[in-house]
């Protein structure tokens, strides 16, 4: 008897041979969560545990034929994006993602990387296309608490209000912050939506600096999208899921833990 076909998750990453985030850490998290993974390469790192040492994005345009023909031969039921390092490589994404409005889309935002380790990049317009041209294409992004406030600190949200009523103004169907403060001493995963909806969850900081912590919660996401759920069905399952995944570590080098993807 055949298999019925799982669904299909598009991810859009980076390559990371310490597999420590991105591909293929996502593509097995979303296996573990029952979808098939596909891929689209959007950078290759040169990275250990320990940091990152160089990297090397991808063109534009082998970006656009890499999806363009996943997405033209398969019915992709939702689409992640990692940590992206050109504006030129936001706008086919961005572009892409037009194309394929029916698709549900999570965009798990990332730091913008330190200057060094990427010829020619202007931190400034790199961070203004993926607002201004990703950001309205959209269902949900998940962000790191921490890292908003980083951004509005620089200035880099122009929209009044909190960082995430920022995201939201820009065109974000929601936002889902880790670690956002709830009352002193705890923290919670706050998900806000374009119409004023609220919800939280609890949220425990991982007992190790871990590489990518956010990473399977994001994946989990797309996952729980892709079988058809809303926004905060996903999200509240998501959270279910990708807590006891993230408690799963192990040290292979010298730098980070690493969440444990294999484990049962």
């Amino acid at each position: 008897m055949q298999a019925p076909t799982p669904p299909l998750v598009l991810i859009f990453g980076p390559f990371d041979p310490s597999g420590s985030s991105s591909l293929p850490a996502d593509a097995v998290t979303c296996a573990s969560l029952g979808c098939h993974p596909l891929s689209t390469l959007t950078a290759t790192l040169v990275r250990d545990t320990a940091g990152t040492e160089d990297i090397q994005p991808l063109a534009p345009e082998l970006i656009d034929d890499q999806a363009r023909c996943l997405l033209e031969d398969m019915n992709v039921q939702a689409i992640k994006i990692g940590p992206l390092y050109t504006p030129e490589s936001v706008s086919v994404l961005a572009q892409i993602a037009a194309d394929y409005n029916h698709v549900p889309l999570v965009l798990h935002l990332a730091p913008v990387p330190d200057e060094s380790l990427l010829e020619d990049l202007d931190t400034e317009t790199l961070q203004m296309a993926i607002l201004d041209l990703l950001l309205p294409q959209t269902d949900i992004v998940v962000a790191d608490h921490h890292l908003l406030a980083q951004w509005e600190n620089q200035g880099v949200l122009a929209h009044a209000g909190t960082p995430v009523q920022a995201l939201l103004q820009y065109g974000a169907n929601w936002v889902l912050s880790s670690g956002a403060p709830l009352r002193p001493g705890h923290g919670s995963y706050l998900l806000q939506g374009a119409g004023n909806e609220t919800s939280s969850w609890n949220w425990q900081p991982p007992v190790a600096r871990l590489a990518d912590p956010d990473g399977p919660l994001a994946c989990a996401i797309t996952a729980q999208l892709a079988m058809g759920h809303k926004v905060p069905q996903a999200v509240e399952a998501a959270i279910q899921l990708s807590t006891p995944l993230t408690a799963r570590t192990f040290q292979p080098g010298m730098g980070h833990r690493l969440i444990n993807r294999s484990a049962s």
